[in-house]
């Protein structure tokens, strides 16, 4: 049975105009018109980021869904499949959020729109700190469906972080590549495979 919802979540200080995002919107547009697509622009608050999207999700079918994020919408993916029990995609998700972003603390500017401005919290940090927590006391459970892409190129993340992260799923490891994925049209097929979306 073909999947019928499909989230998006983008990574920090970007948003639903990504690059990858937009591929993907037009490829569900045109080639799976009959599935539910949803890609929010979500709250800086990782905490109220989650609300919102569970909320979203409220009568989603949970065992027809795939949730796909980026950076650290790859680190929310993970939460919520493990959390909802649904599977998931991975693009060069972030593992220690906390620990990455809490140099981040302060006045930033939105990656799309260099004259959009946010604040990070340093509570922001605190509501990452619990997000892993809840990670590493579910991933003893039975994992969900998971594939991951994977740059050893990201110029951000450590790769080998990440594919410890990922090892409960398939692994697309690029040998090249960088953060944003930039050859990521040469992967779609391979996700769109894994997304099995209905048509």
């Amino acid at each position: 049975m073909s999947n019928t919802h499909l989230l998006y979540l983008h990574g920090f200080r970007s948003s639903p105009q990504s690059v990858k995002a937009r591929l993907v919107a037009e490829r569900v547009k045109t080639r799976h018109p009959a599935v539910t697509w949803w890609c929010p622009q979500l709250p800086r608050s990782p905490a109220a980021a989650m609300d919102m999207v569970i909320n979203g999700l409220s009568d989603w079918p949970t065992d027809r869904m795939v949730v796909m994020g980026s950076s650290l919408g790859g680190f929310y993916a993970r939460w919520l499949s493990l959390r909802l029990g649904c599977a998931t995609v991975l693009l060069n998700p972030a593992v220690y959020p906390a620990r990455d972003l809490a140099r981040y603390i302060g006045e930033q500017t939105a990656w799309h729109d260099p004259a959009e401005r946010f604040f990070f919290e340093p509570s922001f940090v605190d509501e990452l700190q619990a997000l892993e927590e809840d990670i590493r006391q579910r991933s003893d459970r039975p994992a969900p469906r998971q594939m991951a892409v994977i740059a050893q190129g990201d110029e951000v993340l450590d790769w080998r972080e990440m594919q410890a992260f990922c090892s409960s799923g398939d692994i697309r490891l690029l040998p090249g590549s960088d953060h944003a994925i930039s050859d990521f049209p040469e992967h779609m097929d391979a996700v769109f495979g894994f997304l099995d979306l209905a048509e």
